[in-house]
């Protein structure tokens, strides 16, 4: 097999979710690098491949980094894995795959179970744009300054969180963010418990609370964004169209949105017949 560090994903919970070029990387390669070798040697374990494991995690980071180059320079083979998922996304493995490419040497991804794309992929978002943010701060005053510059950004935000921390991060997305945005909360995501709810932030915390189970577990929150100035105009002029077709005809009604909103008439009249019609 070339030297070279193969990035290889691994499952994020469900052990069938490895995939086959993935299988034949871990068997093939000289040693493999992980996040928590007793993880790794379980999946490793049920595949029934043998293989050198030593640990690569963030407080070594640099000094397993070494470990590999100097392996690659040997001509042997690496991969890298992490308990979960992709590595190197919010999770060890990016400064390490930095000092491989440094040393001349080729990284090789193994795409694979990612919890981000998961959870993404069953959320419907609009246009498939969003921005994944990872882990925000354990601090709330950090996680709040960090929501202020996300704040007015129109694409899905997309966090990890931990269960311990899960209430008090959707607290502060509410307030910063504002509790009328959608959130979809996926958790235990391809696992025996695995749960995928829609609802606005500001009903997310009575959801989580109303039964202990939903507090455990590992979280992907997939926030709407920020409505676009266009998008605002219109639904705030179809907020008034709807309450003066209350109190007015339809032309009037109509005439008076536009002029209070600045929509476009023809967009409201549209509307408006719409709004009739049901």
């Amino acid at each position: 097999m070339v030297a070279a560090l193969y990035v290889v994903a691994t499952p994020i919970g469900n052990l069938r979710d490895v995939t086959l070029r993935a299988l034949d990387v871990l068997k093939a390669v000289d040693a493999v690098a992980a996040e928590d070798t007793r993880v790794t040697h379980h999946l490793l374990r049920h595949y029934g491949i043998d293989a050198r494991l030593f640990s690569l995690r963030e407080h070594n980071e640099a000094q397993a980094g070494e470990r590999v180059v100097e392996l690659l320079r040997a001509g042997k083979s690496v991969a890298l894995v992490s308990d979960a998922g992709t590595p190197a996304i919010s999770d060890p493995g990016a400064r390490l795959v930095r000092r491989v490419r440094q040393a001349g040497f080729a990284v090789v991804p193994i795409p694979g179970a990612s919890a981000v794309t998961a959870a993404v992929s069953a959320a419907g978002v609009p246009e498939g744009r969003f921005l994944f943010c990872g882990f925000l701060p354990a601090k709330s005053a950090a996680r709040v300054r960090d929501l202020q510059a996300l704040r007015t950004l129109s694409v899905a935000l997309v966090f990890y969180e931990a269960p311990h921390r899960v209430r008090e991060t959707i607290a502060d997305l509410a307030a910063v963010l504002g509790g009328e945005r959608q959130v979809i909360i996926a958790r235990e995501l391809t696992k025996l418990f695995e749960t995928i709810h829609a609802c606005s932030l500001d009903d997310a915390l009575a959801w989580l609370d109303a039964d202990p189970n939903r507090l455990k577990g590992e979280f992907v929150l997939v926030v709407q964004g920020a409505p676009m100035a266009g998008e605002t105009q219109v639904e705030e002029g179809e907020r008034v169209l709807a309450l003066l077709l209350r109190e007015l005809p339809l032309k009037q009604a109509v005439q008076l949105a536009a002029e209070i909103t600045g929509t476009k008439r023809n967009a409201l009249y549209a509307r408006a017949l719409a709004l009739k019609g049901e």
